[in-house]
């Protein structure tokens, strides 16, 4: 997927980018596939603010992605590659053989008119969904379980992939983009190949405006409020806050570790991230 830049006509076009969509091959998506999506600006059901900075951006419509891969034995023709408003990476449309119509997140190389397929009897090769018993090692993959038969939680953005390292009885060492390794189950589902729309880090918005198309809302630095909204805030004069960088509520926002030493789930990752 290649970047497009434009010429500097004005100050904000001088460094925008968007992509090409090249491999964008339907322009409408499926209406059977698709829904409202309620925007609710970061609040909760009470009406309070617990995510900041969002809010307005344009209207969207939910797809329906199938994040189980669960059709197993029945194969599938890529029917087209379709842009979606919610998330970095592309979708791909499926119309299984049975007549049903799913999407699939669309990895790198996948072309229209590609069959694809679900299950341990299928081929490791690229689309389709196997455990991870069943693919090779060193195999890039992407889509993976955290808990086999609750569908795909982790490496579902553009351009992430996993790879298997090892495995040993019951459980899978993958290596995760962020450099996590991490126990997996080898009955985990995860799909072959890396996620497409590769080059969507590179794509730089050029000016505030395209951020709020997004819904993001501005953002205020904690040095620049006074005393009472932020523990950063006040000072006689421009100040760096005097202290360690901290979040609106007190959190050390830069260098302490955060995770909970108790949490149940540190017994399966076996080297944590790098920095």
């Amino acid at each position: 997927m290649p970047i497009r830049k434009f010429k500097p006509y004005t100050a904000s076009r001088r460094s925008m980018s968007v992509s090409t969509f090249d491999e964008i091959t339907k322009d409408k998506p499926e209406k059977s596939l698709v829904k409202k999506k309620k925007q609710n600006a970061g609040r909760n059901a009470h009406g309070r603010i617990t995510v900041r900075h969002r809010g307005g951006g344009h209207k969207k419509r939910l797809r329906h992605v199938d994040f189980l891969r669960e059709k197993h034995g029945i194969p599938a023709k890529v029917a087209g590659i379709e842009y979606d408003p919610n998330r970095s990476a592309r979708l791909a449309l499926l119309h299984y053989a049975d007549g049903e119509k799913r999407y699939m997140l669309a990895p790198v190389n996948l072309k229209v008119g590609t069959s694809v397929m679900s299950g341990p009897e299928a081929e490791p090769e690229i689309g389709n969904a196997l455990p991870l018993a069943k693919i090779p090692l060193g195999l890039p993959v992407h889509n993976l379980e955290l808990i086999p038969g609750r569908g795909a939680k982790v490496v579902r953005s553009a351009g992430q992939s996993a790879q298997i390292l090892a495995r040993e009885g019951d459980s899978a060492d993958i290596k995760l983009p962020s450099g996590e390794i991490r126990k997996f189950s080898v009955n985990c589902y995860a799909t072959i190949g890396q996620v497409g729309n590769v080059e969507h880090e590179s794509i730089s918005l050029g000016k505030a405006g395209r951020a709020r198309w997004k819904g993001r809302r501005p953002t205020v630095r904690g040095v620049a409020m006074n005393p009472v909204d932020h523990p950063m805030g006040g000072g006689e004069g421009r100040s760096s806050g005097g202290g360690h960088p901290v979040s609106p509520w007190g959190q050390l926002a830069k260098g302490k570790r955060t995770r909970s030493k108790k949490k149940a789930s540190s017994r399966v990752i076996v080297q944590r991230r790098k920095k």
